[in-house]
């Protein structure tokens, strides 16, 4: 499991801190790193160079709706943005 810190304008949480929320907060919904990451990057979030990439090849799934409102309202909680 990633633990990597996500920083923000006055806070940090984990990624694991973040999908304990998501899941608290609705309804045992379930989120990945992968969708975590997304959301960061759309944010403009700044993340830790991550070594374990593909190659590059097949499909990356895109973030649902329903799930990026969730990590949005996390990343809120924990005054990431």
């Amino acid at each position: 499991m990633d633990v990597e810190k996500l920083e923000g304008k006055s806070g940090t949480a984990t990624y694991a801190e973040i999908k304990k929320y998501v899941a608290e907060h609705n309804d045992g919904m379930k989120v990945s790193s992968l969708y975590i990451g997304q959301i960061k990057n759309k944010m403009g979030l700044e993340k830790r160079k991550n070594y374990n990439v593909g190659s590059g090849e097949g499909r990356v799934p895109t973030c649902p709706q329903e799930k990026e409102d969730a990590i949005m309202e996390a990343f809120k909680h924990f005054n990431l943005i």
